[in-house]
């Protein structure tokens, strides 16, 4: 993570919203929660002010030692809700040989991710960390935990390799924290999640984070905390700094309709989601044939080179990134303007995920979903979660193609995002119109019925 010198900054870059004079917290800053001096100088060296909502909830249980069940959008500052209380504890508790502190992410560039956010938080204090992952060579990972780092930021393959090659023990381990557990939960990870809490200690502190909690998963989660704190920072919810769109496209047209937008569009950095990998790496390289500098990132890439690409698409050396939902889980990079689903995400906590790559620290930011007949049944249900009808759209040239209104429209819900004219062209048929006239309520029913979905 990048240090940021500016003085009014908060913990993801941003300028602090206005004071809520009903939180102590948000009046004095990181000041009002009981941290040591050496964080408060790593705090205050990163230009953070205000903490961000679910760190101003979330701290005060589990700097007293509580459970934490956080559910936040992503880029709402999770990573701070459980660092800042863990290298307190370390801090407080005095040296002692570790790890002490685990915690478990379902990708390497999260896991770097957190593991680099951690140290530059812990930069004047001695606590050490090391991180541990897949697909890059084992020799460093092994020489970092001869050195018995308090904190380990692992992903769960790599980490019990090491755990039953001796390397690595977790007896001594206090903090527990599971970040995306949802996706861990949900993606298959749960038998190795279990294996590795059952080598934990059974008393220790448990905090887990996420921006998606389906209820479902929120029963698996219930077994591991203990009278949790539940930390629900309108996770569900679109953030309000998002513009969300529509466009209803052949499957055929999808290419020529992304390099319409990126060229009339003002996209100063975009992260394009593809549903395979063959896919992204191949329409990466057909927006580099376009003239577009564009990288593609996706599961079957050398760890090296997705270190390459996100490197390249943080300098802005690339201005297109062009991904697999693998990736959605580990972006965390400032300044993306845009979000483009080429391909529709299979369910709404991964339409969450990704669109929640923009609009991150009160920026603004646009979410522009390509969407075909078959995708009808899943824009219902991801408009169900949002509450709000996302707007259809269409680009002079590029055949649109009918597309039904959403079942919330006949509730009065709002359009979704903030109406900024027609950036991108007129408005796509199915707005409730027809040859001028409204629909009748029985014919905007037919016209939005889900049946089959």
């Amino acid at each position: 993570m990048s240090a940021n010198n500016h003085p009014t900054r908060d913990f993801h870059g941003s300028r602090p919203p206005k004071s809520d004079q009903s939180n102590p917290s948000s009046r004095f800053g990181f000041e009002h929660f009981d941290l040591g001096p050496a964080l408060q100088r790593g705090i205050a060296a990163l230009g953070f002010e205000e903490p961000r909502p679910i760190q101003t909830q979330a701290l005060p249980a589990a700097l007293a030692g509580r459970d934490v069940l956080g559910l936040a959008q992503t880029g709402t500052g999770k990573t701070a809700a459980f660092a800042l209380p863990i290298l307190q504890r370390i801090l407080a508790a005095g040296p002692q040989p570790g790890p002490r502190a685990l915690v478990v992410a379902p990708t390497r560039e999260l896991a770097a991710q957190i593991s680099a956010e951690i140290a530059a938080l812990a930069k004047f204090t001695k606590i050490k960390v090391a991180t541990v992952f897949g697909g890059v060579s084992v020799f460093r990972q092994r020489k970092a935990l001869s050195a018995k780092p308090e904190i380990v930021v692992a992903c769960p393959g790599r980490l019990l390799d090491l755990m039953g090659q001796g390397i690595v023990r977790l007896n001594r381990i206090e903090t527990l924290i599971l970040d995306e557990a949802d996706h861990m939960f949900d993606m298959g990870f749960l038998p190795d999640i279990r294996r590795i809490i059952a080598a934990l200690p059974a008393e220790r502190q448990n905090l887990l984070f996420s921006a998606t909690m389906p209820k479902e998963i929120r029963g698996l989660a219930d077994r591991i905390l203990r009278d949790p704190k539940v930390v629900d920072v309108e996770h569900s919810k679109p953030l309000e700094t998002i513009e969300h769109a529509l466009y209803p496209v052949e499957s055929g047209r999808k290419v020529a309709l992304l390099e319409r937008i990126l060229a009339a569009d003002e996209t100063a950095s975009a992260i394009v989601f593809t549903r395979t990998k063959h896919r992204a790496r191949r329409l990466a390289q057909q927006l580099e044939r376009s003239g577009h500098r564009a990288v593609a990132l996706q599961g079957n890439m050398s760890q090296a080179a997705r270190d390459r690409a996100m490197d390249g698409f943080r300098k802005r050396r690339f201005d297109v990134l062009v991904a697999t939902d693998i990736a959605a889980r580990g972006i965390d990079v400032q300044g993306v303007s845009h979000v483009v689903n080429f391909d529709m995400p299979n369910t709404t906590d991964a339409y969450t995920h990704r669109i929640g790559r923009t609009g991150r620290s009160n920026n603004p930011g646009k979410a522009y979903t390509f969407v075909t007949a078959e995708d009808r049944c899943l824009v219902f249900q991801v408009e169900q979660r949002l509450g709000a009808t996302i707007p259809r759209r269409q680009v002079d040239g590029i055949e649109s193609i009918p597309f039904p209104l959403g079942r919330s429209d006949d509730r009065g819900s709002q359009p979704l995002g903030r109406p900024q004219g027609r950036p991108q062209g007129r408005s796509s048929p199915g707005n409730g119109k027809s040859n001028g006239r409204p629909r009748s309520r029985r014919a905007r029913y037919r016209r939005t019925s889900t049946t089959g979905c």
